[in-house]
């Protein structure tokens, strides 16, 4: 039992993480940064009492590769969603609902996705099951920094959710659990990750800028003709 609460606290925290740097609009590279290191230290709290998978995809790759029985799968998928969807209650207690991310383009977001999930489960599995790294001191180091990598990446494409348990707590509805995204994929209506959230606000404020920086423009070239023309030009002109 230790075991399934431990998936439900890490995974509880990370969506709650996201949720609380995400919806608010957290400046600049901070969404990515919190998440990642959110998972950082999840993943040292938890890797000695469950593995600290926090993701169904991973406890998946986990247990093809015979590293966690087969009783343990199914209470530890439910421990995560369960962890994500108490999470994402909270963000809306706290900040209220969130805009929907829209993904424009569903086979690029697939592709983001499956990249990056495998990525994930890659290092997890190098890290955290494999001999040569056997009671290393950095697995969760390595996996907090390849869902960071993965947010800064591949966040403006998919969202950046690299994880069904995510994409779960990150729903429009979070009672409509019926209705799931496949793993390591996110379709259209369901809200952004940190990393795309961080990339549509820098592109929204880089347009405001240069649309700023047009208006100046233009009304310094006006001030500089109405200040050319002579008293006789300026009358006759009008006001």
């Amino acid at each position: 039992m230790n075991k399934y609460f431990a998936e439900l606290v890490g995974r509880f925290f990370l969506v709650l993480t996201i949720g609380c740097t995400v919806i608010p609009g957290a400046a600049g590279v901070i969404a990515p940064l919190a998440i990642g290191s959110a998972l950082m230290v999840m993943v040292y709290a938890g890797g000695h009492i469950s593995g600290a998978h926090y993701n169904p995809a991973l406890t998946l790759a986990v247990w093809l590769r015979g590293k966690c029985l087969t009783k343990d799968v199914i209470p530890y998928m439910l421990g995560q969603i369960a962890g994500a969807a108490l999470a994402a209650a909270v963000v809306v207690f706290l900040f209220g609902w969130g805009k929907p991310m829209v993904i424009q383009n569903v086979p690029r977001a697939i592709v983001a996705e499956f990249l990056f999930t495998f990525a994930l489960a890659y290092v997890v599995l190098n890290v955290a099951t494999a001999k040569g790294t056997e009671n290393n001191s950095f697995y969760g180091l390595a996996v907090g920094f390849t869902v960071m990598t993965g947010a800064f990446a591949g966040g403006g494409v998919s969202g950046g959710a690299f994880n069904p348990a995510v994409a779960i707590g990150a729903r429009e509805d979070p009672h409509r659990l019926s209705d799931l995204d496949p793993p390591g994929c996110r379709l259209p209506g369901r809200r952004g990750g940190g990393g795309g959230r961080l990339h549509r606000r820098q592109l929204a404020a880089q347009r405001r800028g240069r649309a700023g920086d047009e208006a100046g423009a233009a009304a310094a070239r006006s001030g500089s003709s109405a200040a050319s023309l002579t008293p006789r030009q300026r009358s006759s002109a009008g006001p």
